[in-house]
């Protein structure tokens, strides 16, 4: 079955498939064995068990799996908590799909005490609290299964009643909302803005809100149980309601520019070729978002919530980890080889090399093998500790409306390490990510971004030494004087760029990705299935900024 959401919001899933591990009957009788004849003899151990308590009870193990994949599945890592699972790729395409069609922001997953089965099975019950977004929170309470695997590890036994004990093969969950007059919204300059000139604003404009929580005033809705066939509601799991629109609420004044916002759009449009693609532009000095589109423009919001792997966009990221030590310079050589094996082959786009390069020529011509050569003058987990300290990528931001605020997991193995320093693997961000972080690349500091005035700020990030910034920058300006970027070459403005080619799957085409900066403004976009970010989102950049001469300084 296909698991992805409609457009009334149902979450379609696929059906489990799972495994079945040895038992451990064995050493459970004898432990039991033992603990009757400590028992009986009235041993000083008779209390406590002794040495034998460790051995009573659900395997810690299988605790600490289902705690995992909890984590993952609260903190939007699908592919990680997808992999705990017996069937992965179910797992995955149901988690998406139930999040995405239900609307659920960020939810929390509270385990409770595991039980142990007679049949070896561990069951940990937990609570979700699942935020839909503009309308309220759903709470119920569901079970993971586990079951010991043949290599001795525990996985969550995959199947569709674990999400929610009421989806099956043959009934899913809707969500319905009332239909609602949106607020009337606002640009920075106070030119009323409308879905009708702005479609990418459209879907948008209920979600924002003056006080930063992404909710809109007098939005109604329900979650319905409905037959997968017939679509008849056979229950509904819970109602919304919030308070009356008053008259004088007045306008949500936003911190999106007209002329940016509709030059973003018909970059979009005339740019994507007709795919999926999404753009974001802010401020660098401030952090506010200028505009914000998408392709289609309706549906799902991938500029602000979409999860992709960033690709070499991220190279400014593990370059300010490496150039933060003192791990390379970017006058230092590091070649770039075509093909380099770290547990699996990579390769270059196109299969280039350039030997006897430098650092700063790595980055220019975005050379996968010579950013994996680097892996081991980073620590575990480092890469994603300078993602949130200095970046505040995987920090929860309140921008004024729903966002996916990125994810940089510690590597699990050597593998994965390599991918992650060229911005794939785990890592997740969008377009809204990645024009944050080309801002504070530039700038040397993190601005949260927003959409809205009054918005939260809770994040806590470090300043880019200026020695590190300056670095960044000139080879930003390099990657389009002299690289990857060169699309972008011969515009007015002195403008940095990177590209990025992400991998999706065998039977995908790569993601275009390209990020840019011009004056007082940063860029991101993304054009699913583009191949290659020069050709793709590059041509959707250089619109944008043709049209818009100005730096919105």
């Amino acid at each position: 079955m296909d698991n992805l959401a409609d457009s009334s919001g149902a979450a379609y899933s696929g059906a489990s498939t799972g495994g079945r591990g040895p038992r451990r009957k064995a050493l459970r009788a004898v432990v039991a064995g033992a603990v009757a004849l400590a028992v009986a003899a009235g041993g000083a151990y008779a209390a406590g068990l002794g040495p034998f308590a460790r051995d009573t009870g659900p395997d810690p193990a299988a605790t600490r799996q289902a705690r995992a994949f909890l984590a993952d599945w609260e903190a939007g890592r699908m592919p990680g908590a997808a992999d705990r699972t017996t069937s992965p790729a179910a797992a995955e395409k149901v988690l998406r799909s139930f999040t995405a069609g239900l609307d659920i922001g960020k939810p929390e997953l509270t385990a409770e005490t595991a039980a142990e089965g007679e049949d070896g099975t561990v069951t940990v019950p937990f609570t979700a609290r699942m935020p839909v977004t503009g309308l309220g929170t759903w709470t119920y309470a569901s079970t993971l299964p586990l079951r010991e695997q043949d290599d001795g590890s525990w996985k969550v036994e995959w199947t569709l009643s674990l999400v929610h004990p009421r989806l099956s093969d043959t009934e899913k969950f809707r969500l319905e909302r009332e239909e609602t007059e949106p607020p009337e919204v606002t640009d920075r300059d106070g030119e009323k803005m409308t879905g009708t000139r702005f479609p990418s604003l459209a879907p948008l404009m209920t979600r924002l809100a003056g006080d930063g929580g992404g909710g809109a005033s007098g939005a109604r809705g329900a979650i319905h149980l409905v037959d997968r066939v017939t679509g008849a509601v056979e229950r509904t799991e819970a109602r919304f309601g919030a308070k009356t629109v008053r008259a004088d609420d007045g306008p949500v004044r936003t911190t999106l520019d007209a002329d940016w916002q509709s030059a973003a759009e018909k970059a979009l449009a005339t740019h994507a070729d007709g795919k999926n693609a999404a753009l974001v532009a802010l401020r660098i000095d401030d952090g506010e978002v200028l505009a914000v589109a998408n392709s289609p423009s309706s549906g799902f919001n991938r500029a602000l919530s979409g999860t992709y792997a960033p690709g070499s966009t991220w190279k400014i990221v593990t370059s300010s980890a490496l150039l933060l030590k003192g791990a390379v310079a970017p006058d230092d050589v590091v070649d770039c080889p075509r093909y380099l094996t770290v547990g699996k082959r990579f390769q270059n786009v196109e299969l280039s090399e350039h030997p006897g390069a430098t650092f700063r020529k790595d980055f220019t011509e975005s050379c996968n093998t010579a950013f994996i050569s680097l892996r081991d003058r980073l620590d575990e987990g480092e890469l994603g500790a300078v993602a949130r300290e200095y970046f505040g990528v995987g920090q929860e931001w309140h921008v004024g409306a729903p966002t996916y605020d990125g994810s940089v997991p510690v590597p699990r193995d050597e593998t994965e390490k390599a991918a992650s320093m060229i911005g794939q693997g785990r890592v997740q961000a969008n377009p809204l990510i990645m024009a944050s972080v080309t801002a504070t690349a530039v700038s040397g500091t993190f601005h949260q971004p927003s959409l809205t005035a009054g918005t939260e700020d809770t994040t806590d990030t470090t300043p880019l030494p200026r020695g590190v910034v300056t670095q960044l920058r000139e080879m930003l300006r390099a990657t389009v004087t002299d690289g990857t970027a060169k699309i972008l070459s011969g515009l007015p403005g002195e403008i940095g760029a990177k590209t990025g080619t992400a991998e999706v799957s065998e039977d995908q085409d790569n993601n275009g990705w390209l990020v840019a900066h011009r004056g007082n403004v940063a860029i991101a976009c993304v054009v699913e299935e583009g191949v290659t970010g020069g050709g793709s989102a590059g041509p959707v950049v250089r619109g944008l900024l043709t049209a818009v001469p100005g730096d919105s300084g």
